[in-house]
């Protein structure tokens, strides 16, 4: 078999795993009003385009598609590698990503600052958080299973 299906389905698999660790995270912090957020920009997201009202589920299946489409791009991009640098460069691209396309499509304004100046840092934390368990799961994940194989 070729081996860039296999990475490919490797980085869905990673992707899964990293939205999910993301999604424990950052639900109890929401749920505790930690971010500087009005609400979970996924869900956010979700209701600029379907409308208002959606429920947190909604959100979490953007939340996770997203994490898994992006998670099995670096995969892909860095594979063999899958070195730190790169999952801290995605990272910071999406970062910049939201601040200035899906928070203005939010309705938060450009960089968030409709809303406040600390939803820049904010937004920070989770792309931080993003980059480490990319890199992370990806030593775990795929450097074990293609040692093994």
């Amino acid at each position: 078999m070729n081996a860039r299906p296999q990475v490919i389905v490797r980085g869905l698999g990673l992707g899964i795993a990293n939205g999910a660790l993301l999604s424990l995270i950052m639900v109890p912090a929401f749920v505790a009003g930690l971010p500087p957020m009005p609400k979970p920009p996924s869900l956010a997201f979700a209701e600029a385009l379907f409308g208002e009202g959606l429920p947190m589920p909604v959100g979490l299946l953007f939340h996770l598609a997203y994490v898994t489409f992006w998670s099995a791009v670096w995969v892909v991009w860095d594979y063999p590698r899958l070195r730190l640098s790169t999952a801290a460069a995605l990272a910071a691209l999406l970062w910049v990503v939201a601040l200035v396309v899906f928070f203005p499509i939010n309705g938060w304004g450009m960089l968030g600052l409709g809303v406040s100046p600390a939803l820049i840092p904010g937004a920070l934390v989770p792309h931080a958080l993003f980059a480490v368990f990319l890199w992370a799961l990806g030593r775990l994940l795929i450097r074990r299973q293609r040692g093994a194989g």
